[in-house]
């Protein structure tokens, strides 16, 4: 069965599933549907990068268009320059995946991702250049080395300061071993910050490797260690961050697009007087937006949706959950070292330490999520758990959220529960994965 688009673009296990002759078909059927006289590749630190850099560049290359590599850069450089320049891209990268899978994101000119309907485009084509057997040519394609590109998105990520500097703050950087290794430490030194640097010497199979946005605890450590006034994970591609406070307590997606919210709209630069996030964000997150007078607009997950909501209304911010922070005005995607320096500048901005300035900007309420593994799609599975959701939500109330939904990268269904407290959060959860688990 042939890999197909999830919520982040196709993603698979290197060679077993996403081969290289598949590469360079996607590769191919995307110059098909994606116009355009030069195509830039980014791409992280997976040891199986450099095999599809050079497979994709084939297929793309077919359709007539000169091909630009940028190396080891993060996604949000790659959507950065697509929009600057006007030029369709592709990102190679599995995010926040162990080292043997990877991926492919396209972005359409100017720097977005793909809407559904270009997507189907793509799919089709590629189905059929599968199903006719295309074979990766022999050969090398025509490219140019346009490594230092991404230079020019770490000046603008340091511009966005307007000035302002971060001198006097001391703040940890785990770089994944990935994409921001050696981008994310010297755009914060140029800003006047004392820098501690950790995971960044990757080399091929350690990215993601107990480190980074998954793996909290060695930033943690780091900060105490240190007493940092910030820490900040980043994942594989450096397009999601998450921090950690001065008390080296993890501060998460809806806690950092609260912070600026409520800064955005102090400044009156929140446009609409809305944020924009999806349905996993945080009871606690809308309570908070709701007392600070702040419209919350939902979307499903995937920060492509977030930015088609962001675009339609007009705003200015949004993201999710998981880290994944889009400033509209300054970037197409998420972006996690613009996401950091710009928390690292209202904290500073503030005068309050950062664990006073997240804990102000909302309270959490517990939430448990709980994957269930499933050998192939539910047919109507919202259908089918609706009496054990009901019989939960009523027992919740006002007072709690459940939220269950099939995973758009993985067979799995994913079960979150909120509630007041963690063992309600806990026991309520476990009666939804069982019922989840009768249904197979």
């Amino acid at each position: 069965m042939s890999l197909s688009f999830g919520t982040d673009g196709v993603r698979g296990e290197a060679y077993s599933q996403l081969t290289v002759d598949f590469v360079y078909a996607l590769g191919f059927a995307a110059s098909r549907v994606l116009p355009g006289n030069r195509f830039l590749i980014g791409r992280d630190t997976r040891e199986s990068g450099v095999d599809f850099e050079q497979a994709l560049a084939l297929g793309l290359a077919q359709g007539g268009a000169s091909i630009g590599l940028l190396g080891v850069v993060p996604t949000p450089a790659v959507a950065w320059l697509s929009a600057a320049d006007d030029v369709p891209a592709a990102m190679i990268s599995a995010s926040h995946n162990p080292f043997h899978d990877n991926g492919i994101k396209l972005f359409a000119a100017g720097g977005l991702k793909l809407s559904d309907e270009v997507q189907d485009r793509i799919q089709l084509e590629l189905d059929q250049l599968l199903a006719d057997g295309v074979a990766l040519p022999d050969g090398l394609a025509e490219s140019s080395d346009d490594h230092l590109l991404a230079q020019r998105w770490a000046d603008a990520v340091v511009a966005s300061l307007e000035g302002r500097s971060l001198a006097g703050s001391t703040v940890v950087l785990d770089c994944a071993n990935g994409s921001n290794a050696a981008i994310a430490a010297p755009v914060f030194e140029r800003l006047g910050a004392t820098v501690i640097a950790l995971f960044t010497e990757p080399d091929g199979k350690n990215i993601n490797a107990n480190c980074g946005s998954t793996h909290m605890e060695a930033l943690q450590a780091a900060v105490i260690e240190h007493q940092a006034d910030l820490g900040f994970a980043f994942d594989g591609d450096a397009d999601r961050v998450l921090a950690v406070d001065n008390n080296g307590v993890v501060v998460d997606g809806d806690q950092i697009i609260a912070m600026c919210a409520t800064d955005f709209a102090a400044l009156d630069q929140l446009d609409g007087g809305a944020v924009v996030v999806t349905v996993m964000s945080n009871l606690g997150f809308r309570r908070a937006m709701d007392a600070a007078g702040i419209t919350v607009v939902e979307t499903g997950v995937g920060d492509r949706y977030v930015l088609e909501a962001l675009d339609k209304g007009g705003y200015a911010l949004g993201g999710e959950q998981s880290g994944h922070v889009i400033f509209r005005k300054l970037a197409t995607t998420g972006d996690g070292l613009l996401t950091a320096v710009r928390v690292a500048d209202l904290v500073r901005r503030d005068g309050r330490a950062f664990s006073d300035v997240a804990d102000a900007a909302m309270t959490r309420f517990p939430q448990v999520l709980e994957n269930v593994r499933v050998a192939e799609r539910i047919v109507d599975l919202h259908d089918k758990l609706r009496p054990a959701v009901s019989e939960v939500e009523a027992e919740l109330s006002d007072q709690g959220r459940v939220l269950i939904r099939e995973s758009g990268t993985e067979p799995l269904i994913r079960v979150m529960v909120e509630a007041a407290t963690t063992d309600r959060a806990a026991s309520s959860a476990k009666r939804l994965v069982a019922a989840v688990e009768a249904l197979q």
